[in-house]
């Protein structure tokens, strides 16, 4: 997967050229972000997964009920109570953003979590805020941000190494084989592919859409074959994963694109205000 170039914070001001710079990057990242398919009108093609616990003890049931929703006000507020530190507005808008929109997903009447979504999230979120000034703030934001949504971002986080552990055991034919084999992935696997095929209840997701594409990349299963016969093997319709995975590289090479003209900025700033103080010491 393509690495986000890193970019430091640490030297922008408080001046009204580095306030327009940052918020009109920040409004870049947001518009394509939202092209990922994160508004509400689509929303309904979010997850709404069902996974017994005879295929992993790891899946938490997450399903809401009418009694126990909360506004979207709520989870972003208690997002904020969680997190009081400012966040880099470039970074920020999109949070806020896809925290309302998975909040739609979250607490749509036939969710439920699955660890192959969970992969997708984890994705993403490291690939938009790689970079970010310090890997300690990342990780709160990360648990401050699950926690609003009334889950646990450490059940997110070890199923998505779950599975990333496992998909580098795998190699291009092992991975569309899993129906014949016993295991933990094999069985979120298997009840997945049940639950899609009409055997119980699935809503897909492009947030799943990136844990398949993130499966296949670890296991190095580049030919275009593989991703139609993994899609067969889970019952999934490949054209909306193709889709989905075509919007998702595109918003990648955005993020990229955004994050080294504002990193360009810093650098400016910063010779310029090396520049300075060296004129003032003369």
């Amino acid at each position: 997967m393509a690495a986000v170039s890193s970019l430091s914070f640490s030297a922008i001001g408080q001046t009204s050229a580095d306030r327009k710079v940052n918020v009109s990057s920040a409004r870049y990242l947001a518009s394509n972000f939202e092209g990922f398919g994160f508004r509400t009108s689509l929303l309904y093609h979010s997850l709404g997964v069902r996974v017994s616990t005879a295929a992993s003890s790891s899946v938490v049931h997450c399903m809401s009920t009418a009694t126990d929703v909360p506004t979207v006000s709520e989870t972003k507020s208690n997002f904020l109570k969680a997190y009081k530190r400012p966040i880099p507005s470039v970074y920020n808008t999109v949070l806020q953003e896809l925290i309302v929109q998975q909040h739609l997903m979250r607490y749509k009447r036939t969710y439920l979590y699955d660890a192959v979504f969970a992969l997708g999230f984890v994705t993403v979120y490291d690939q938009l805020m790689e970079g970010y000034p310090s890997d300690e703030d990342r990780d709160a934001i990360f648990q401050a941000y699950i926690k609003a949504l009334k889950e646990n971002p450490q059940q997110y986080r070890i199923d998505a190494q779950k599975l990333e552990e496992w998909a580098r055991a795998q190699t291009s034919s092992s991975l569309v084989e899993f129906p014949s084999r016993d295991g933990e992935v094999e069985g979120i696997l298997k009840d997945i592919a049940e639950r899609a095929g009409g055997k119980g209840s699935f809503s897909y997701s492009r947030f799943f859409a990136v844990g398949l594409f993130r499966l296949l990349e670890l296991a190095n299963a580049t030919e275009p074959t593989v991703l139609e016969k993994l899609c067969a093997a889970l019952n999934i319709n490949k054209r909306s994963v193709d889709r989905d995975l075509d919007v998702y590289r595109n918003l990648l090479s955005k993020l990229v694109q955004a994050k080294e003209l504002l990193k360009e900025y810093v650098d400016r700033d910063i010779n310029l205000q090396t520049n300075c103080k060296l004129g003032d010491k003369k």
